[in-house]
């Protein structure tokens, strides 16, 4: 009986490691340059940090949205929604155009987390990361795993909720509006799919949590389609409405809200 319980106890225990979720805090910051905090060169960027800063001392944040241009546009194609959504739950949107993953931890370093204790951070960011050949999956991966790390670090209270980074089309497809089609799968949202399922691995789901909500922007084809992305990129305010309808579930079961 021995012979065959002791194989399947250590069957058990390698099992369990398999799962484990992995430690962000095992990327070292300064590594390479996406985990290498870094300011952005914009005449608007750090005005918007200082603002960031204002709102965050009147205290009363239980919801952060961390991210690029993507989040960003809850203040305009998304707005509608966001005053739908997340008006009314003490949100602050922390996006800020153009920053990739380096940029965020920039911003959260220099005190866009100091002294709030929010229920929920949501974090999108690594798509501007993927452009060309600057990074490989890994290292965008290593980008997002150090902001969490960041997070988790100073906002002991609070959980992360990483959405998955968003399909995409090209640069190129991009560049010339009057080639605009929509979006079939190409290299890089290939590259922000890889590192998509690197991320996911350091979800534990008990303060750090990971959602996939891409299959929900895409036809029947498997495309992007121009009237959910309008560039491609970033949501128009139908995009928006399925981002927050797809998100839900899990912020309220985050926030412990009762369903209505």
């Amino acid at each position: 009986m021995l012979k065959i319980l002791l194989p399947l106890t250590c069957l058990t225990i390698l099992c369990d490691l398999a799962i484990a979720a992995q430690n962000p805090c095992d990327v070292k910051i300064g590594s390479h340059e996406a985990v290498t905090p870094v300011s952005k060169d914009a005449d608007w960027w750090m005005p918007r940090h200082n603002a960031v800063l204002e709102r965050i001392k009147q205290g009363n944040v239980d919801i952060i949205m961390i991210g690029d241009s993507i989040t960003h546009g809850w203040e305009k194609s998304g707005k509608p929604v966001w005053d739908q959504y997340y008006a009314d739950r003490n949100a602050v949107n922390m996006g800020f155009s153009g920053d990739r993953t380096q940029h965020v931890l920039w911003r959260i370093v220099n005190g866009e987390v100091n002294n709030i204790d929010p229920k929920l951070a949501v974090l999108m960011i690594g798509t501007n990361n993927s452009n060309g050949d600057e990074y490989t999956s890994e290292q965008i991966a290593d980008g997002v795993k150090a902001i969490v790390c960041q997070l988790r670090t100073r906002l002991p209270n609070t959980k992360v909720l990483i959405l998955a980074i968003f399909p995409r089309g090209i640069a190129e497809q991009r560049k010339d509006k009057a080639a605009y089609k929509d979006a079939s799968y190409n290299p890089q949202w290939e590259k922000n799919d890889k590192a998509n399922k690197l991320i996911k691995k350091i979800a534990d789901n008990k303060t750090i949590f990971y959602l996939d909500i891409n299959k929900k922007f895409l036809n029947k084809k498997g495309e992007l389609p121009l009237e959910i992305m309008p560039d491609l990129l970033h949501p128009g305010q139908k995009g928006y409405e399925i981002w927050a309808e797809a998100m839900e579930p899990m912020i309220k079961k985050l926030l412990k809200e009762k369903k209505k």
